[in-house]
């Protein structure tokens, strides 16, 4: 070999050893910790990757936010066909870590056939072959229960699409306390996502009952809201700083931090922060250096809680 091209071929290598040793150097010493997904056995980081976080963003952003969080340890991703063009960016710029993550999927569906639809387009967007957990998206009502268990409900597609091996797990998203007890009674789910927070469940008495019931039925408990707080002023309803949260978050940051340490106090595996990138990086900052709150931090925070007004309210089933 030639001094000169000895010389590139050396250069060449050095510079592959650097760029090697700053990859390296992004992956954090202390990863997000993992729980365990109810009788699942399944390990899920504690903090999810809301697929919101990519709704309307561009492939390149989409496939660094990815990237960076699947380098600080997350492997839960949850999507829903509802939000947006999110399953479209999340679907290419999850590819290369597919075989690594959880990947939980929704449909709105309540029918057979609609359901299946949904599922169907659900895998061709997100490029993948199965969803590792396919949910009812938000049983609010009784009567949603009822057309989804019932015959011809969008259960027989989910136990079919099963035995297909194209969903692993089956369960629920709900925003009624009520409606959630009564699927747990009449359903072996896998898993229950509903809103856990400080205010609401200090507030309004949402959140007790359901916990205890998903842990009498040893399922898999997920988590939404963690950092969330109260509705929007009536004047900010329609504008306001806030585009990917229909409800208005905990302070940034210290607020919503701890609110977010509330919520994984609790006996659940994993919280979907909200869609905002800023508070979804913060979410993975808190994970990261995880501590239960302290007995002071926790009454500054319930302070905090006092007047006012729940997202969500019991009853709201009708």
């Amino acid at each position: 070999m030639e001094r000169r091209e000895f010389i590139r071929q050396a250069a060449v290598t050095a510079a592959a050893v650097a760029a090697s040793s700053q990859v390296q150097a992004k992956t954090p010493s202390n990863p997000i910790p993992k729980r365990t997904l109810g009788r699942t056995g399944e390990q899920l980081s504690i903090i999810a990757f809301g697929g919101i976080v990519v709704m309307d963003e561009s492939a390149g952003a989409s496939k660094n936010i990815v990237a960076e969080a699947v380098d600080r340890g997350v492997n839960y991703f949850d999507v829903a066909p509802s939000y947006g063009n999110a399953q479209e960016m999340l679907g290419p710029a999850l590819a290369p870590y597919r075989k690594n993550c959880f990947l939980a999927c929704k449909t709105e569906g309540r029918m057979k056939d609609d359901s299946r639809k949904q599922l169907e387009e659900s895998l061709k967007l997100l490029k993948t072959d199965h969803v590792d957990l396919y949910q009812f998206h938000a049983l609010t009502k009784m009567s949603d229960l009822d057309k989804v268990l019932g015959p011809g409900g969008a259960i027989e597609t989910m136990e079919a699409a099963k035995k297909e091996g194209k969903i692993r797990y089956i369960g629920f998203s709900v925003h009624s306390a009520e409606t959630a007890v009564a699927a747990m009674d009449r359903y072996h789910f896998d898993t229950i996502l509903f809103p856990l927070n400080f205010v609401l469940y200090t507030q309004a008495g949402f959140g007790p009952q359901i916990l205890k019931k998903a842990q009498e039925k040893k399922m898999g408990i997920l988590a939404l809201k963690g950092m969330a707080k109260t509705v929007w002023p009536a004047d900010q309803k329609k504008e306001h700083p806030e585009p990917k949260c229909w409800y208005k978050p905990a302070g940034f940051p210290d607020e919503a931090s701890m609110g977010l340490r509330w919520t994984l106090n609790h006996p659940i595996t994993a919280a979907i922060p909200p869609g905002d990138e800023r508070y979804f990086r913060l979410a993975m900052d808190v994970a990261q250096n995880y501590k239960p709150l302290e007995s002071h931090e926790e009454q500054a925070l319930l302070a905090g809680a006092q007047g006012a007004e729940p997202i969500f309210h019991l009853g709201n089933d009708v």
